[in-house]
């Protein structure tokens, strides 16, 4: 069970209001820390949610900027998920305080000024035009760029690259042998490495849970709402649906229940989970709408569940509910019980939907995966080859 945060700030709100300060305190006076982030945030993952946390911790204050879709076409490759629905998906991570719709690709001193921002945050990985060229080389000439560190084991070519292999195997042939290869490579350890993308996989830690979750308990007169699914791919169906629970009461407190990888494959199928259940609990925990994250949650809802989290209400998407192994609904407690509500959020986007996606565009996405492999290769080659003349110049400087 992991808490999360507890009645966030929802963008447009005063994230950084304190009634509590008063004017002359030292809190007060200290200058607000002004911060940006800008990016793609394709296919929105726990990788993109920790580096916005870490750039947050940097300052007080988070704009985020995204880019639109001719741009991320120009420099990248089509992207999986339109500008509409990851500016959605950015707004609901939790430490986001400002969204900025289609951002430049390059970042430079005049977005920073205009935005009022002291510094931008990246991560440590490479960032380049279509030409080649370094998207922050302004900003970090001038002094306003900082790093943070990039999340192991996880990346949108890394994801799209896990479905494709998982085309290749039409859903089915498990045994095929690209697809094992894949498998076996993200279940070895810290040795084993992606295919697409040569990062090591992710491994969970408990420090990391904690980055994550911020612990908060239900307060007296909460509305304590359960929820449950496999939230695979965590993507803007999700969202969707969570944002019209948040709405459903004036102070909710949103508990999420995860299943393990193991049912998830039961009711799914051979390929599913697309994310093993560590990294689908960083991906919720960083939603801004939910309170508490149980891993290895039942599918059954039952009575010792409700009980013991005190729960007002169970609630469900328009997805269709399956069964349990026995055959039975998991939902016949807080049914007869009256605590059972369906909720419609308007968005019919699954996790099948967003595969399908893929498949559909699937050599487009596997040309962007090679291009920009091979661009950031190159990239490498060089700084290598000019650390190698700067080096060179040193020694015979000495000599």
């Amino acid at each position: 069970m992991i808490k999360n945060g507890h009645h966030q700030n929802i963008p447009g709100k005063d994230a950084g209001a304190n009634p509590g300060v008063t004017a002359c305190s030292p809190e007060k006076r200290r200058r607000i820390i002004r911060v940006w982030c800008d990016g793609c945030y394709d296919m929105v993952h726990y990788g993109h949610s920790n580096q916005l946390r870490q750039a947050k911790a940097m300052g007080d204050y988070l704009i985020v900027g995204v880019h639109t879709d001719d741009e991320i076409s120009k420099h990248k490759g089509p992207p999986v998920f339109t500008q509409e629905e990851r500016y959605k998906m950015v707004r609901a991570i939790k430490w986001v305080d400002e969204l900025v719709e289609g951002a430049p690709y390059v970042t430079t001193l005049e977005t920073l000024d205009k935005y009022k921002c002291d510094f931008c945050v990246h991560g440590d990985d490479i960032t380049l035009t279509v030409d080649g060229k370094d998207t922050y080389e302004e900003v970090k000439k001038s002094g306003r760029y900082r790093e943070c560190k990039r999340t192991q084991g996880v990346s949108t070519t890394d994801l799209v690259g896990r479905m494709l292999l998982m085309t290749k195997a039409h859903h089915s042939n498990i045994g095929s042998s690209d697809y094992q290869q894949h498998t076996d490579n993200f279940g070895k350890g810290p040795r084993g490495h992606s295919p697409w993308t040569g990062v090591s996989q992710f491994l969970q830690t408990s420090q990391k849970i904690i980055q994550f979750a911020s612990g908060q308990e239900a307060q007296p007169g909460d509305t304590i709402i359960y929820v449950a699914g496999a939230f695979d791919l965590f993507h803007i169906g999700h969202v969707d649906f969570l944002e019209a629970v948040h709405k459903l009461s004036d102070k909710p407190y949103i508990i999420v229940g995860l299943h393990f990888d193991q049912e998830v494959n039961r009711y799914k199928g051979k390929n599913y989970p697309i994310m093993n259940v560590h990294e689908r609990t960083l991906s919720v925990l960083a939603c801004r709408y939910v309170s508490e994250v149980v891993i290895g949650a039942p599918y059954t809802v039952t009575k010792d569940l409700l009980d013991h989290f005190k729960v007002d209400l169970v609630c469900h998407g328009k997805t269709d509910v399956l069964p349990d192994r026995d055959g039975s609904d998991p939902y016949t407690v807080p049914k007869r019980k009256s605590i059972f509500r369906t909720v419609d959020s308007g968005n019919i986007l699954t996790t099948d939907d967003i595969v399908q996606r893929i498949i559909k565009n699937r050599l487009l996405f596997e040309a962007r995966n090679q291009k920009k492999e091979a661009k950031e290769m190159a990239m490498i080659q060089a700084m290598k080859r000019r650390e190698e003349e700067k080096a060179k110049e040193r020694s015979q400087a000495v000599v």
